[in-house]
């Protein structure tokens, strides 16, 4: 591999994939660079003079990966590479809970202590979330994401051959860490390919995978456990996951790039200071001019902090219901949790380069949409929790009918949340959230009028209601979110919409679940199972008002028609100023228009002028 003095030498210095191409496919993805490192790899470049010989694997995916990368819809096969990882990982989240009696018996313990099998990868998921989304902005979010895929087929073998109660709670544990893993990297892969205005759209998209692989996983593993066991579920889910883990290598960027609309030429914009404007964040990876480590650059101190807060709020809310919401145990996690979340705060005011940037929580379109994000999944979490109950300790439904009408919540979730996130393109983030969240509302209401022999219909509106409302609102607060953060904080933005998404998940359960337990007339009480869905309707109306506080995407109201890429970029819409616009602003001109390209710039109504 020494070239010496010969050209080969100086060749192998440089990147093989050459100047970074453009995400849509457009004109950037032909450099020079690119076509050297193709002839590199194939033998007939400068390289080959000094016997540089590259393994045929390596060739296939480069040139695989530069046919696609040249697509104009090259961000499109990226989030469908991406939700085929996210569909073999999560396929058998939701139909492990049906085959817990059959493991139990098989594995010599009690069905209450496999539920750990359960809760213990969400609080594992709360721990690891947010430092495994900073090493995503750090080091890289495709290898993240392999390592994730990695880590899921690790844990899908040991469930799948786990001889002990011990070991099968270990790997679900394990489960939960590498779901943190490829959750992050997997979202901040796609949000770093579309544009801003474009993001809600591919949130619908993921909605509908995060929503439809579970149900997918109940149609398909119930019959699957009943015939030929709980274990050849798992063993099934490895030809999927080693499909997906070669899709990601050929499709994938290999390294962190700015989102689509930030690489386009610069461009007038609104009047008023964004995230653009601001002097460039120094690079965590270069301190005083020397190179450090990703670990070394990792603010491990405020990752402890928060994970101690994590940790202990998760705890208490899980336990709560065991222990008692009032009692010792209880209100001391609360009281930890507490404590650790004022020290993280402190820590990350006084550090350079923070694991989350205190700036983004001034910023409305971020801490808005994230509490209309915990507020919705709070409640609806919990009622898709209770119904089951209610189903059959009131209405004595058998289990295997309660759990198939109950599948018409996250079917309608997963349905209408693509056509929401297309809808809130046209109608704006700030409207979807708020039907979305007022729908869920009306989900809530239904069930806390209906009597003790509702008719069929009644109950199936009422799930169809909370479904569609959560997937109206899912996408636009997910892409709100996500617009207000630098492009190198995308993984960590991720790692954060998906930590808050669980511990409303994990509250709605547990708080619900308390209410119609403690309520009067005890637990198969029809007014218990009132007061727990009033509950949840209080708790969606304050969804409600986080959707009215946000703000719509700023969106050019024509395209220029060389792509996704050309759109005008976006700084973060809670910077903008409310009063009226200012005339328009030019910038200086571009190569490309001095050369005889029309100007384009930024009219008084936020329309693209040439």
């Amino acid at each position: 591999m020494d070239g010496g003095g010969a050209p080969g030498g100086d060749a192998r210095a440089r990147p093989l994939t050459g100047q970074r191409e453009s995400t849509d496919g457009g004109p950037g993805t032909g450099t020079a660079e690119a076509i050297e490192a193709e002839a590199l790899l194939s033998g007939t470049g400068a390289g080959a003079e000094a016997g540089i010989v590259v393994p045929w694997p390596l060739l296939f995916r480069h040139r695989m990966h530069h046919r696609v990368r040249g697509s104009s819809r090259y961000q499109w096969w990226v989030l469908w590479t991406v939700l085929a990882g996210l569909l073999s990982v999560n396929i058998t989240f939701t139909v492990f809970v049906v085959a817990l009696p059959q493991v139990a018996r098989q594995l010599h313990t009690s069905v209450s202590t496999l539920t750990w099998t359960s809760t213990g990868p969400l609080l594992a998921f709360g721990i690891a979330a947010p430092v495994l989304g900073k090493l995503g902005d750090l080091g890289g979010y495709r290898r993240l994401y392999l390592w994730g895929l990695l880590g899921a087929a690790i844990c899908v073998v040991l469930t799948a051959s786990a001889p002990t109660a011990g070991v099968l709670i270990g790997a679900r544990l394990l489960d939960g860490v590498e779901g943190a893993a490829t959750g992050a990297a997997s979202m901040a892969l796609v949000l770093q390919v579309f544009s801003h205005e474009d993001r809600v759209k591919a949130m619908g998209w993921w909605a509908l995978v995060g929503a439809g692989g579970p149900v997918i996983g109940v149609t398909v593993g119930a019959p699957v456990i009943q015939y030929y066991g709980w274990r050849a579920l798992f063993w099934g889910e490895l030809p999927l996951m080693a499909i997906a883990a070669v899709l990601a290598i050929v499709v994938l960027p290999g390294r962190n790039q700015a989102p689509a609309d930030q690489q386009a030429p610069a461009v007038a914009r609104r009047p008023g200071p964004t995230l653009g404007d601001r002097p460039p964040t120094p690079d965590p990876l270069v301190a005083d001019g020397a190179v450090t480590s990703v670990w070394q650059s990792l603010d491990w101190l405020g990752s402890l902090l928060l994970t101690g807060a994590v940790t202990a709020g998760l705890l208490a809310l899980n336990q709560a219901p065991t222990w008692g919401i009032a009692s010792a145990p209880t209100l001391g996690l609360f009281a930890l949790s507490l404590v650790f979340g004022v020290l993280f705060v402190l820590q990350e005011r006084r550090v350079a380069h923070p694991l989350i940037p205190l700036r983004y929580f001034r910023m409305r379109n971020f801490v808005f949409p994230l509490g209309a994000r915990t507020l919705a999944n709070f409640s609806y979490m919990g009622g898709f929790f209770l119904f089951p109950l209610l189903a059959e300790g009131i209405y004595g439904y058998s289990e295997t009918k309660a759990g198939l009408v109950s599948t018409a919540r996250p079917l309608l979730f997963s349905i209408i949340a693509p056509v929401a996130g297309y809808a809130a393109v046209v109608v704006g983030e700030r409207l979807s959230t708020v039907v979305g969240a007022l729908v869920l509302t009306g989900s809530m209401v239904v069930f806390t009028q209906v009597g003790l022999h509702p008719s069929f219909a009644i109950l199936l509106v009422a799930l169809a209601l909370s479904g569609a409302g959560i997937g109206i609102a899912t996408p636009s607060t997910a892409a709100s979110a996500s617009n207000e953060v630098g492009a190198d904080e995308l993984g960590v933005m991720s790692a954060a919409q998906q930590l808050v998404t669980q511990i409303g998940v994990v509250a709605g359960i547990q708080v619900m679940v308390t209410v119609q337990a403690s309520a009067h007339g005890g637990v198969g009480s029809l007014a218990s199972f009132h007061r727990a869905f009033l509950v949840g309707a209080v708790v969606a109306v304050g969804a409600v008002l986080c959707g009215l506080m946000m703000r719509d995407t700023p969106r050019s109201s024509r395209r220029r028609s060389d792509g996704p890429a050309s759109e005008l970029p976006d700084g973060p819409t809670s910077e903008l100023p409310d009063g009226p616009a200012s005339p328009a602003a030019e910038v200086p001109p571009s190569g490309a228009e001095q050369a005889g390209a029309p100007e384009v710039r930024l009219g008084s109504s936020g329309a693209a002028t040439r």
